[in-house]
């Protein structure tokens, strides 16, 4: 009998999804910690629930936050805190999701 019906070798566009996984900073793992959490500017956070100090990337996925964990306090836009505008950039730090390998 031959082989499942599966090619044997990998297309181009699984090789290219490979590498760009392998070379993209999504700022995920431990690595990523200080950019979700917003220490840095530059980090995924950029928003911070002004209720419970969670951060979030954008204004929607900060509503969706306050509906399900604040919902008897109404949803002010005006009060969210801007993680980026208070904090100052640090040039040395790479930003996520920037093409390139960091263990090089």
């Amino acid at each position: 009998m031959t082989g499942k019906a599966k090619p044997k070798k990998h297309t181009a566009k699984e090789i290219a999804a490979k590498v760009d996984a392998a070379t993209t900073n999504r700022g995920g793992g431990k690595a990523g910690l200080a950019d979700r959490s917003g220490v840095e500017k530059g980090g995924h956070a950029k928003y911070e629930c002004p209720h419970c100090k969670v951060t979030a990337p954008d204004v929607k996925s900060m509503q969706i936050h306050h509906d399900a964990r604040h919902p008897k306090i109404p949803f002010e836009e005006d009060k969210i805190v801007n993680l980026h505008a208070v904090r100052a950039p640090e040039p040395s730090k790479p930003r996520p999701g920037v093409r390139g390998s960091l263990k090089k």
